[in-house]
């Protein structure tokens, strides 16, 4: 008997250490999924203007001298550093008298400083940066319907370890990339590397924390590794890129990649197939659940804000605060810092708060926050509605990632590729149209208006999240869930008055 008990214990005990590494593996791949989505996002607006400006530079060069061979004034264009390099002497002047800049190189200089001259060239970039950044959510999105119900075919190790694969390559693109259409294909294969990573990673988290409030703890201990990536990404690149140059915080990013593959060899044995014991609800049947499409909604809308500002703000910095290379990047520091504490913070809180009305709280201060980000006169008023932005969207982001597996488990058939699958697709979508239509209004009407405009619809989609409070399930599934995962509080029983089919939400007050 004493053996039995001692045999049991040890099992356990191997179970949670178990699942620990599997919880730090999926830390670990979307802490760097997340660092090589935000290290860009200082360094491609400036890199791609100071691109566009040596292009134009070697152009008028070129028609400068066919004009007057004679003149032997040229450009030399660093794509390590961005810079250009004035050098040459007229051949029909003495030796010791160089010839003054030509306008198209005394334009260069003055604008390869801190603040650029030319207002309309540089809103030009916002659409071009957008689409860039767009491209790898857009990617992910198309990928995200495939990935999920592959998952529940062949399991969760060979996509998550095809999604390191892909990210490694991925990242070695942009180390070594010059030019726009070769930046944008980097960005697009990240998408499929991240839809394989994060999917897999969310569903097999959710299959091995089967409590529901283990679930969201370990939920918010992943997200932390997002908010991580979020937190160390944009300051990483900046000063790494603006003290260093491009190609480094990527080859740095490619070594960590490294790293983290050996220890899915050693961890997951990705060689082996191993599918869900039971058939899963298909991926249309779920996206046709009202419930769940609240939750998506909510984590679609709350990320969009973020996503939005990402290409823009670091262009309106440049245009109204002359900022330096290394401020794009620090600006969103307090909004990184923030997701991080909000995600640690409510992965256990909202459980007993409960999640439906954190995830509303949490869409009214977006909004809120947003609206005032065009009020900052200069990088220090960034810090408040920044950091507000950033709580927000944890507290969002860690309610409803772990609702969408509790709807699956009160609802439909507890296997999590595909939900996890619709969570990303919703996570994507507002990478995809933040960017890309917020570049495209930016230029139009102005970034004011564009954050006026994520700020209401942010706060008038707050509300649907009443909805999420008491979600009906199948009488037998709850059953089940009251006889597996008694909630902390022990108060299901004075409640089986409830008509056939209710069940109080996660964590609701009761």
């Amino acid at each position: 008997m004493l053996s039995v008990v001692m045999t049991t214990a040890a099992g356990r005990t191997k179970e949670r250490q178990s699942r620990k590494l599997i919880l730090f593996i999926v830390f670990v791949a979307l802490l760097l999924d997340n660092m090589l989505l935000t290290v860009v996002v200082p360094i491609i607006p400036s890199y791609l203007y100071n691109l566009d400006e040596s292009a134009d530079a070697v152009r008028n060069n070129s028609l400068l001298h066919q004009q007057d061979p004679a003149g032997s004034f040229r450009s030399i264009v660093s794509l390590y550093d961005n810079s250009v390099k004035q050098s040459g002497f007229n051949s029909t002047t003495r030796s010791a008298d160089p010839v003054p800049p030509t306008p198209a190189g005394s334009e260069l200089l003055q604008n390869s400083s801190d603040c650029p001259r030319f207002s309309k060239k540089l809103l030009n970039e916002n659409v071009k940066v957008g689409m860039l950044f767009a491209s790898k959510a857009t990617v992910q999105l198309l990928t995200n319907p495939f990935i999920g119900p592959l998952t529940n075919r062949i399991g969760y190790q060979l996509p998550i370890f095809a999604g390191f694969c892909i990210m490694f390559l991925s990242t070695i693109m942009f180390a070594f990339s010059s030019s726009y259409a070769l930046l944008f294909l980097a960005r697009s294969l990240q998408g499929v590397g991240s839809s394989c990573s994060s999917v897999a990673g969310m569903g097999m988290l959710a299959s091995v924390y089967t409590d529901d409030e283990e679930r969201g703890h370990a939920i918010g201990i992943a997200l932390g590794g997002l908010a991580l990536g979020v937190l160390v990404g944009p300051p990483f690149g900046s000063v790494m890129y603006d003290f260093v140059g491009k190609t480094a915080p990527f080859l740095i990013l490619a070594f960590l990649a490294l790293f983290d593959g050996a220890l899915q060899l050693f961890v997951l044995q990705p060689t082996k197939v191993e599918p869900e014991s039971q058939k899963g609800t298909s991926l249309f049947t779920l996206m046709k659940d009202p419930y769940i499409l609240i939750a998506a909604g909510a984590i679609c809308f709350g990320n969009m804000a973020i996503a939005m500002m990402e290409p823009t703000l670091p262009i309106w910095m440049m245009e109204t605060m002359c900022a330096r290379k290394w401020q794009l990047g620090v600006a969103f520091l307090p909004a990184s810092i923030s997701y991080l504490i909000g995600t640690n913070i409510f992965g256990t809180l909202a459980h007993k708060m409960g999640r439906w009305l954190c995830a509303l709280i949490g869409m009214v201060v977006v909004g809120f926050s947003v609206l005032c980000v065009p009020f900052a006169k200069d990088i220090y008023g960034l810090i408040l509605p920044n950091f507000g932005v950033g709580f927000a969207i944890g507290m969002v982001d860690s309610s409803m990632m772990p609702i969408m597996g509790y709807l699956v488990d009160l609802r439909h058939v507890s296997v999590y590729g595909s939900v996890y699958a619709i969570a990303d697709v919703a996570f994507c979508m507002g990478f995809a149209l933040g960017p890309s239509i917020g570049g495209s209004i930016a230029e139009s009407i102005g970034f004011s208006w564009l954050m006026t405009i994520i700020g209401i619809v942010d706060i008038f989609f707050a509300p649907l999240c009443l909805f999420l409070r008491n979600p009906p399930g199948q009488e037998e599934k709850i059953l089940i869930l009251h006889q597996c995962c008694p909630p902390a509080s022990g108060r299901w029983t004075t409640r089986m008055g409830l008509r056939s089919g209710e069940f109080p939400g996660p964590g609701a007050n009761m």
